[in-house]
């Protein structure tokens, strides 16, 4: 932290990047209490995208291309529709903490996946997606996956569709720059997650708990649209292993949510295997500054 510019909208960044998107996966649930999963999803990335669409048009960003708009949808088919989407179905059976707890093996995964564009992991990563693995392991061991084979697939599909749109969206399918292309991603992701959840019949559970509006009304405007931003400052004024160090923090901070104020179920099998994962995930990221 030493290196950290002392500026307090880089603390206040960091704190949106950590607790907020920490914080939405329990936030999920709650909204998953009055939406089917994959409207939901599909309804707040829709709106958080043209909200952050307009204001970039206004502030005079240049429209993305025919060829963007094609990327646009293919990553967020993919990272959104797949990723977003199998995340909402997993915790419909799930403690949220275990799903982003399973979730933080992402990382690792995408290190593997880069492979196949000629980027070689030293042997500290390999030690790390090695840990990573066994942790992911024992967490599939635990009691909240063993009874849930449907939250399990759901997971893994997450994981997998995210990991596949994170690296194609490096060369092959590369976004409009700056915050319009994902703005672009999250109009087409929604569009095809809401597309699924017609094909599926899904409908909201008439009438919807004010609890459930208040989850999705935070999932947009907090989880979508400030934490983003946030994430897009911190990547423009801090070290790229600071701007990602969510993707370590936010595990414990939903472990913690969800056991605390959701009531949430965990073993001490299943924290042990998320250390496990976590130490994995360190490993790498230490590798990597």
């Amino acid at each position: 932290m030493s290196s950290v510019p002392r500026s307090p909208w880089v603390f206040a960044a960091l704190a949106a990047t950590w607790f907020v998107w920490g914080s939405t996966y329990l936030v999920i649930r709650y909204a998953l209490e009055g939406f089917p999963p994959l409207f939901m999803m599909g309804s707040r990335f829709l709106v958080a995208g043209v909200l952050l669409f307009l204001w970039m048009w206004a502030r005079g960003r240049p429209f993305p291309t025919r060829r963007e708009w094609v990327h646009a949808l293919v990553i967020g088919t993919l990272m959104l529709g797949g990723g977003m989407g199998a995340t909402a179905v997993a915790e419909m059976t799930v403690a949220s903490g275990l799903v982003v707890s399973f979730i933080a093996v992402t990382p690792l995964l995408i290190t593997l996946a880069s492979l196949q564009l000629g980027l070689r992991p030293a042997r500290l990563e390999w030690a790390g997606i090695l840990l990573g693995v066994s942790g992911v392991w024992l967490l599939t061991r635990g009691e909240a996956y063993r009874t849930s084979p449907a939250g399990l697939l759901a997971v893994i599909t997450g994981c997998v569709t995210w990991t596949l749109g994170s690296v194609l969206s490096r060369r092959t399918f590369v976004l409009a720059p700056g915050a319009i292309g994902f703005a672009s991603e999250m109009i087409c992701g929604g569009l095809v997650l809401l597309a699924g959840s017609f094909l599926i019949g899904e409908h909201p559970a008439f009438p919807v708990p004010t609890s459930s509006w208040l989850a999705w009304g935070y999932l947009v405007v907090m989880g979508s649209l400030v934490a983003f931003n946030a994430y897009m400052y911190l990547l423009d004024k801090v070290t790229p292993g600071l701007s990602t160090s969510y993707t370590y923090v936010n595990p414990m901070i939903a472990l913690l949510l969800g056991v605390t104020v959701g009531g949430e179920a965990v073993s001490a099998s299943e924290w042990v295997a998320v250390v496990v994962i976590l130490s994995g995930l360190g490993l790498v990221i230490w590798s990597r500054r």
